[in-house]
């Protein structure tokens, strides 16, 4: 697929900018030991929104698509002032935080593994991509916050879900489907298998180490007669 075939709609990255940062701000919202001021708000909002944009095109070597016009910025504060003014509505609905996680997950991952493979990168380093666009998002909210990032926790299938789409996705461009029938695929594939992992507590398993290692016993020559 050649760049110059790929143009990613001025409405899907202003969705995916919107919807990070409204995710942001709603879930700083939650801690009630850290209130934070306007401008606070704007920065998560920012953060999340453009945070998995910023690593794609920083790992791409292209100028960042949200500093090229003036919309992304004003949207991704508008979006996060509005999740800060609507998270008691929101929190009464049930998951929605992890809905929109989930929804901002897989449009990123959408649009970094496509763009990486329009650019010429391989499949397996534009997967990689497209994770990390994924999860950047996240990875900068919680840094920002000062808290574990949610990306390591034990039965959080950020990456894993990213992967899962990301690998689909570069499956059926191989095959020839169309960019955005595969994105589509690809978005609701990372979308549902975050969501089933919240639903049924899917997680990797922790990390182990051996206790007790083997021992190894040397086989001794027999001696010969003599010696």
């Amino acid at each position: 697929m050649d760049a110059s075939q790929f143009i990613v709609p001025l409405w899907a990255d202003l969705l995916a900018i919107a919807i990070g940062g409204m995710q942001g701000a709603m879930f700083a919202a939650q801690f009630r030991d850290r209130r934070l001021d306007l401008l606070g708000i704007a920065i998560i909002g920012i953060a999340s929104g453009f945070g998995g944009g910023l690593i794609r095109d920083l790992l791409l070597n292209e100028v960042p698509v949200a500093l090229q016009k003036n919309w992304y910025l004003v949207v991704a504060v508008a979006a996060a002032l509005l999740g800060m003014l609507l998270e008691r509505i929101f929190s009464r609905l049930g998951n929605v935080i992890t809905v929109l996680d989930a929804l901002t997950i897989g449009i990123y991952c959408a649009l970094g593994t496509t763009k990486a493979i329009a650019v010429g990168l391989p499949p397996v380093p534009a997967i990689f991509v497209g994770v990390l666009a994924a999860v950047g998002g996240s990875i900068l909210r919680d840094m920002l916050l000062n808290l574990p990032i949610a990306l390591m926790h034990v039965g959080s299938l950020y990456a894993v879900a990213a992967l899962v789409g990301s690998g689909m996705l570069v499956g059926l461009l191989e095959l020839g489907v169309e960019p955005f029938v595969a994105g589509g695929i690809c978005v609701a594939v990372t979308f549902g298998v975050r969501v089933l992992a919240v639903l049924f507590k899917w997680s990797l398993p922790e990390q182990r180490r051996l206790e007790r290692l083997p021992r190894i016993r040397l086989l001794r020559r027999p001696r010969q007669p003599g010696r």
